[in-house]
């Protein structure tokens, strides 16, 4: 089974998405590693997953280091050229205070009026998307629920049969018993 090429959009299953996510960030990761000691360069990584875990690799001593240095980079840059020039140059392109900013937004509770019309259209369909994942879970959690109550009915119910055999059995046995004992009873 070889490789497939994967369309740029959003994976549709969750747990296909979680596994791809996981061993894409972990891959990114690896890149980062080897990126810094093949090249004996600074290197920092920054990830947010979709419930707002963060995940980061750093390779110098501290990931506020690389950040400072990141700021006085873009300073520097900065000094004698307008803001517009600097973005279209470099589309992403941000000051550490703006980085931070972006970082510690991410970690809150989003502000709902602070958010345009396409955000909240964004959300409403995240959060449609959720409630989908949710009942189907539920879904599956009930199906294997009463899955497993079946199978344990029926356990009982050959129990409840075996017992029924065993206690028959022995109501035959007690019977023969009688039987036999006045059967001496009367021999003698």
């Amino acid at each position: 089974m070889g490789r497939r090429k994967l369309e740029m959009k959003e994976i549709e299953n969750n747990s296909a998405r979680m596994v791809c996510f996981s061993k894409r960030r972990s891959g990114l990761i690896k890149k980062a590693k080897e990126l810094s000691v093949l090249c004996d360069v600074d290197v920092a990584a920054i990830i947010f997953s979709k419930r707002g875990k963060l995940y980061q690799y750093c390779s110098a001593d501290s990931m506020a280091q690389v950040l400072q240095e990141y700021q006085s980079r873009v300073e520097s840059d900065k000094d004698g050229c307008d803001t517009e020039g600097l973005y279209s140059k470099n589309g992403d392109y941000l000051t550490y205070g703006e980085l931070v900013k972006t970082v510690a937004s991410e970690l809150k509770e989003p502000r709902v009026d602070q958010l345009s019309v396409g955000d909240l259209g964004l959300m409403q369909k995240q959060l449609e998307t959720a409630l989908m994942e949710i009942r189907s879970a539920k879904t599956k959690f009930m199906t294997n629920a009463q899955s497993s109550l079946q199978e344990k009915e029926k356990m009982l119910e050959e129990e409840k049969k075996h017992f029924n055999e065993i206690v028959e059995g022995n109501i035959c046995a007690k019977k023969k018993k009688v039987v036999i004992d006045l059967n001496i009873a009367a021999d003698g």
